[in-house]
């Protein structure tokens, strides 16, 4: 998810995994648990069909009161450098009730489809 002022200057980037994971137990580190499966810890993957609901708290610079909000899902495969783009929405929010569909005061929202 990514955020940028009305002049296109990028002020906010976050990114969400969404898959199973795993432990070997010899340490913390996490992996991508489909290849470790006899060591699930927790399994956050998306199914078909599932909606999910993200809060992403963004503090805008001093005297941005709009961002263009651009909020992509893709599938990744095994590594990072695999990404498949399924679904990407770009909206316009804003603090100030005149401005577009989404202006809902301080906290505007933008709708995140997993392909429903």
């Amino acid at each position: 998810m990514t955020a940028k002022s009305a002049d296109g200057k990028e002020i906010f980037k976050d990114e969400r995994h969404y898959h199973t994971q795993a432990t070997n137990c010899l340490n913390e580190k996490m992996v991508y648990g489909a290849q470790n499966k006899a060591s699930y810890v927790r399994d956050t993957s998306l199914q078909p069909y599932e909606s999910k609901d993200e809060t992403f708290e963004i503090k805008l610079p001093e005297g941005v009161r709009t961002a263009d909000v651009t909020v992509e899902l893709s599938y990744e495969v095994q590594v990072p450098e695999n990404r498949v783009p399924i679904h990407k929405v770009t909206r316009r929010v804003s603090l100030d009730p005149t401005e577009g569909p989404l202006s809902s005061g301080p906290t505007g929202t933008v709708p995140a489809s997993t392909g429903r």
